[in-house]
C-alpha cells in the first residue's frame, strides 16, 4: 500500500461534496447548530449502504445541509486536498455542484471563495494544486443550470470546465445541450457523466451533443464492442471510479468490473475515487483494491498513473513534470 501511495497521480473524477467525512459533517453541524438524527460519527456511516444512485444522493444531498459559510467549504477543500496528497495525488480537478448549494440559499460566490480558499491554503503548505469544474445537475431544470453558469460567469468564478452529474436514467444529455454551447464559447472545458446507470448510447449523446473530452465512469462502454474501439483509437479518457461502481452496484463486485476488458481494447482509463468518503476508498484506496483484485503489476499501474495525467488540462510543462515522476516511480519499483 505505502509503494501505491507512492505513486504520482492526478485525479479527474471527485466530487468535493463526496469527500465529506462523517467526521467532519458533525464538526460543522455542531458550529452551526444543526440537530442530526445520529449519535455519532460511525451511525452515520453505517446509514452508508447503497442499492442505486438515487439511494446515495438522498442522503449525499441530506448531508449537504451542514456546508452553510464559506469557511465550511474551505475546511472541506483542504481536507480533502491534505488526504489525497497522503495517497499519492499531485492534481486533482475537482467537481463541485453550486446548484445544490444555490438552491438552499448558500451564494455561489462563498463556494467558489471557500473551495478557492481550501485549495489554495493546500497549495501553500504541501504542493497540492486543483482546478473546479461546475457540475450541473441532470434532476433539475436546464433554464437553473444556465442560470447558474450565468451567475458564475457574472462573479468570475475561477472554473476550469463544466460537468454534468446525479440521476443519469431519465435525464438525456442532449438536454444540456445549449448549456454546453455556452461553456465552450467561454472556453471551458467540457466534461459528463455517462454511462454509469445508462448505456453506451448514453455516452454516445454525451459525445455528440455537449462535446465532452472526458468521459466521467463510461464503464458501460464495455456493452458495445464499436464505441469502446473508438474510444480507443480516438483516445476519449474515461474517468472510471472502481469503488464507487461496487458501492452503487453497477457491477455486483471488483472482480466482476470492466476495467480488465476496457485496458485490453486500449481505452484511455483512469482510476479515481468519486465520492471516497461514502464509498470506502480515495484514490490511492482504488488503486490498490484494483491492483490486488486483477493483479495488475507496476508497469500497469504506472500507466494508468500516466493516463491520468495525459488525460488532465493541466499545462503542458506541469504534465512532463508529472509523467517524469511516474517514471522515477516505476524506475524504483523495480530496483
Amino acid at each position: 500500500m505505502t509503494r501505491i501511495q507512492e505513486l504520482p497521480k492526478v485525479e479527474l473524477h471527485v466530487h468535493i461534496e463526496g469527500t465529506l467525512e462523517p467526521e467532519l459533517v458533525l464538526e460543522l453541524a455542531r458550529d452551526a447548530g444543526i440537530d442530526l438524527p445520529y449519535r455519532d460519527a460511525e451511525s452515520l456511516r453505517g446509514r452508508y449502504v447503497f442499492s442505486n444512485l438515487q439511494s446515495f444522493l438522498d442522503i449525499y444531498y441530506e448531508n449537504m445541509a451542514v456546508l452553510r459559510r464559506r469557511h465550511d467549504f474551505g475546511r472541506l477543500a483542504y481536507e480533502y486536498a491534505r488526504r489525497a496528497h497522503a495517497g499519492g495525488v499531485v492534481h486533482a480537478e475537482v467537481f463541485f455542484d453550486p446548484q445544490a448549494h444555490r438552491i438552499r440559499g448558500v451564494p455561489v460566490t462563498d463556494v467558489v471563495s471557500g473551495l478557492t480558499d481550501g485549495f489554495d491554503r493546500a497549495r501553500s503548505e504541501f504542493g497540492f494544486t486543483a482546478e473546479l469544474i461546475a457540475c450541473f445537475l441532470r434532476d433539475r431544470p436546464v433554464a437553473e443550470a444556465i442560470a447558474t453558469l450565468d451567475e458564475l460567469t457574472a462573479c468570475e468564478a475561477p472554473i476550469l470546465g463544466v460537468g454534468l452529474d446525479s440521476a443519469e436514467v431519465g435525464y438525456p444529455a442532449s438536454l444540456f445541450a445549449e448549456v454546453f454551447d455556452r461553456a465552450g464559447a467561454l472556453g471551458l472545458r467540457r466534461v459528463a457523466h455517462a454511462g454509469e446507470e445508462g448505456g453506451p448510447e448514453s455516452i454516445r449523446m454525451a459525445m455528440d451533443t455537449l462535446a465532452v473530452e472526458r468521459v466521467d465512469h463510461g464503464i458501460r462502454s464495455v456493452d458495445d464492442p464499436a464505441l469502446v474501439a473508438e474510444l480507443a483509437a480516438d483516445s476519449v479518457p474515461l474517468t472510471v471510479c472502481p469503488l464507487s461502481n461496487v458501492r452503487l452496484q453497477a457491477v455486483t463486485d471488483l472482480a466482476s468490473h470492466p476495467l480488465p476488458d476496457l485496458l485490453a481494447a486500449g481505452a484511455h482509463v483512469t482510476i479515481n475515487s468519486d465520492d471516497p468518503a461514502y464509498f470506502g476508498g480515495y484514490a490511492d484506496d482504488n488503486f490498490a483494491a484494483v491492483a490486488e483484485t486483477f493483479d495488475l503489476d507496476d508497469a500497469t499501474l504506472a500507466r494508468l498513473a500516466h493516463n491520468s495525467v495525459s488525460a488532465s488540462f493541466l499545462s503542458a510543462e506541469r504534465k512532463e513534470q508529472v509523467h517524469a515522476r511516474i517514471d522515477h516511480w516505476l524506475e524504483a519499483a523495480a530496483d
